[in-house]
């Protein structure tokens, strides 16, 4: 990973999007503060199309996509995607699967929801829990006392084992049905709302993340940003970000675009 102090001006002028991952790289410590909303509003202000991509669920991406200073939102590691027509006043929500198929996978999901607290102790469930269309969401720090790797490893075998993707942020095991990611989704929606193969404007999109579920995002973007907290998962991601900024989260994800804004 190189400083992000060392990113080439030829290759900063090329960047159009700004794709960013929400906890612990815009937040900081559980809290959206001023400096990050207003470098989200500074890069939107200057002409950036800003995308949060996130484990977040889906009732909170509504409100981000209305809300924030942003053009879209890819949610619930790439269950769907919103985007909020200000002028129109219209929602397009883009789920990756039809209606049909995310109550089936409900049924399952609401099984491990109670088998695995009870095979992990410690383990909780997110308190976001309700407000989520597609994935379970197992707590190991956020609001519980902080598990061991190996309590976290376990929440992952258990969802491995019952045929779900799971995927480890920095305060989350996320686990679904479906073979979608972060990455899959940000393709549908270049394709779909920006006319754009995602493979053919690489050189346009940067991606700053934190944590091993941001790892299919490192490897595909050669602009790849870790806020400095990625160190923390060193070893335990398929694939680092190619550059890292000298703060960690929210702060870092403000030395990002201060880098973009100059």
């Amino acid at each position: 990973m190189k400083p992000l102090s060392d990113f080439p001006q030829a290759e900063k002028s090329q960047i159009r999007y700004v794709l960013t991952d929400i906890d612990d790289t815009v937040t900081t410590d559980g809290l959206l503060r001023a400096e990050s909303y207003a470098a989200l509003e500074s890069l939107n202000k200057a002409g950036f199309k800003v995308v949060p991509i996130t484990g977040r669920p889906a009732g909170w991406c509504d409100h981000f996509a209305r809300m924030w200073p942003v053009d879209a939102i890819v949610g619930e590691n790439g269950a769907f995607y919103f985007r909020y027509d200000h002028h129109a006043k219209k929602m397009t929500c883009r789920f990756w699967k039809e209606e049909k198929e995310r109550a089936e996978d409900r049924k399952r999901i609401n099984q491990l929801r109670q088998s695995i607290p009870l095979k992990v102790p410690g383990a909780g469930i997110a308190s976001d829990q309700d407000y989520r269309v597609a994935d379970l969401a197992v707590d190991f720090c956020e609001d519980v006392v902080p598990l061991g790797q190996e309590s976290i490893d376990k929440i992952v075998s258990l969802f491995e084992e019952a045929g779900a993707k799971a995927k480890v942020s920095s305060i989350h095991v996320n686990g679904w049905f479906g073979n979608y990611d972060k990455l899959s989704m940000t393709e549908v929606l270049f394709q779909e709302a920006y006319g754009q193969k995602l493979d053919q404007v690489l050189d346009q999109v940067i991606f700053s993340g934190d944590s091993p579920n941001d790892s299919p995002m490192f490897a595909r973007f050669p602009h790849s940003v870790g806020v400095a907290n990625v160190q923390d998962f060193v070893g335990r991601m398929s694939h680092n970000p190619t550059w890292i900024t000298r703060e960690r989260s929210g702060k870092g994800f403000v030395e990002l675009a201060n880098m973009l804004l100059g």
